[in-house]
């Protein structure tokens, strides 16, 4: 099992959903790089359940960094953060085993492992190992302001309801970073909110596609080819088990479009080059071109619901029938968008510590 991503600076993620604790280590980082738990736990609060269209676990999240901090700074050694697992409920699962939960990773994890994995809440497999990933994410997306490089994700579809798309993208970053419920129009906020409640009493639950931008990334970040941006960040944002497609700029509309529509034509621009349009989403040939960064994911139905359904005891080899009890979200896409900003995050950290040196992250915008 590999649990690690980068190439200068590096994210290693640890734990299982009803182990002891889960975390995350930070590898790469320069030192001299002040670190803010307050920031940290802002975070964790954007994507810890909150309401009644999430879970009804209800994890604190009180994490600890136990290397790699002192004094508030970085030391330039293996950042460390722990964030123990307390509302366990083990026995909800103890039923399941050896039954493949349909869309769950139980029968591949299975094969893979021969039996010797924690099943116990879908254990490594589990979202609830974002919440380390989020952590880690309270000290990559400072590192990122402090360069002027801002990021934000919001929910642009669920179920059949669509939000606005970023305009002014600088106040809708900002916007995003207060709100509880990461839309753009309030509004259709609601009308997404009685979607996942309306899923939720019928026993099932809802999608969506999570929009985001960035805003500040200098020209000629990335590489062509294997390292492009499109295809480190879609191997990051992959690794998150409800994503299942990513597109860049306007992605798979552009297929049935035309090259005189889809061009980014350049000017300059108070005396910066800069494109007309941005159909590509920021990217060309792997690289950044200056414009903001824009992609998207879809993400699926959250796959535990407790409508009863057909499935195999892969233990007896035998078909069985299944509903699923527990406390489960009917949708994930809001807790989702702070999880896709901290993988941002760790992708365009890494991107500029390899084309700049880590050393850049101490000397603000102007550096670049």
């Amino acid at each position: 099992m590999k649990n690690t991503f980068g190439n200068s600076i590096t994210l290693t993620l640890f734990g299982e959903s009803h182990g002891e604790a889960i975390g995350a280590v930070l590898d790469g980082l320069p030192a001299g790089i002040e670190v803010d738990e307050g920031v940290i736990s802002a975070l964790l609060a954007k994507r810890r359940p909150a309401s009644a269209v999430d879970t009804a676990r209800r994890e604190k999240d009180e994490f600890c960094i136990v290397s790699g901090v002192f004094d508030g700074k970085t030391t330039g050694t293996p950042l460390c953060i722990l964030i123990p697992n307390e509302d366990k409920h083990s026995a909800d699962y103890a039923s399941l085993y050896g039954k493949a939960r349909p869309s769950h990773a139980d029968y591949a994890a299975f094969c893979k492992y021969h039996g010797f994995e924690d099943f116990r809440g879908g254990g490594h497999f589990s979202g609830r190992i974002t919440a380390a990933l989020v952590a880690a994410g309270g000290i990559l997306l400072p590192m990122l302001e402090r360069l002027g490089i801002t990021v934000g994700t919001h929910i642009k579809s669920c179920a059949d309801v669509s939000d606005r798309d970023f305009d002014d993208a600088k106040a809708d970053i900002a916007h995003l970073k207060a709100a509880a419920f990461p839309v753009l129009d309030q509004e259709r906020g609601k009308e997404m909110t009685a979607e996942i409640l309306r899923a939720k009493d019928e026993l099932d639950s809802v999608g969506g596609v999570a929009e985001t931008a960035v805003l500040g990334m200098p020209a000629g970040v990335g590489e062509p080819w294997f390292d492009s941006v499109e295809g480190l960040l879609s191997h990051a944002l992959f690794s998150l088990g409800g994503v299942k497609g990513v597109e860049f700029g306007d992605g798979f509309s552009m297929a049935k479009s035309r090259g005189s529509l889809c061009n980014d034509t350049f000017l300059m621009k108070n005396g910066e080059i800069v494109t007309a349009t941005n159909h590509n989403g920021g990217l060309n040939g792997g690289i950044t071109n200056g414009m903001p960064l824009v992609f998207r994911c879809a993400v699926k139905p959250t796959p535990s619901i407790a409508r009863e359904q057909d499935t195999v005891d892969f233990l007896h080899q035998e078909n069985v029938k299944l509903a699923i009890k527990g406390r489960h979200d009917p949708a994930i896409i809001r807790r989702i968008c702070p999880v896709i900003d901290c993988v941002t995050a760790l992708v365009l950290c890494d991107l500029l510590a390899v084309r700049y040196g880590t050393d850049i992250f101490g000397k603000g915008k102007e550096a670049l």
